[in-house]
């Protein structure tokens, strides 16, 4: 019984785990690692603007990476949020715009092409 309260403590950082980040809006779902959607995604954005492009691991091993839009930085920029899908294999993509100038429909359409 004295294990208890930490199987409940488990129970509910699993469940909290499995849902996407508050303020993110879904773009999709890829049956490519998360590494390979956030490079693609980096890359897309990286040709149309001619800037540098930040990416940022968020779990070890590339299982999980911010990429920021053209001229945002981390920790609160404008970023393509890529994970491991929450409902399944493949990748979980979203985008949190934090109302950045960024965030606009080719942003959005350069994250779908790498899906």
């Amino acid at each position: 019984m004295k294990y208890l309260p930490l199987i409940a403590l488990i129970a509910a950082f699993s469940a909290s785990a499995a849902q996407p980040p508050a303020g993110v809006q879904s773009v999709g779902q890829s049956q490519q690692p998360p590494k390979a959607v956030a490079t693609c995604i980096a890359q897309k954005w990286a040709d149309g603007s001619q800037q540098r492009v930040v990416s940022q691991d968020t779990l070890a091993n590339d299982q999980a990476l911010d990429v920021y839009v053209p001229g945002q930085q981390p920790p609160n920029g404008a970023a393509a949020v890529v994970r491991p899908s929450y409902t399944g294999k493949g990748t979980w993509v979203g985008f949190r715009s934090n109302g950045a100038a960024g965030s606009d429909a080719t942003t959005t359409s350069a994250i779908s092409a790498c899906l």
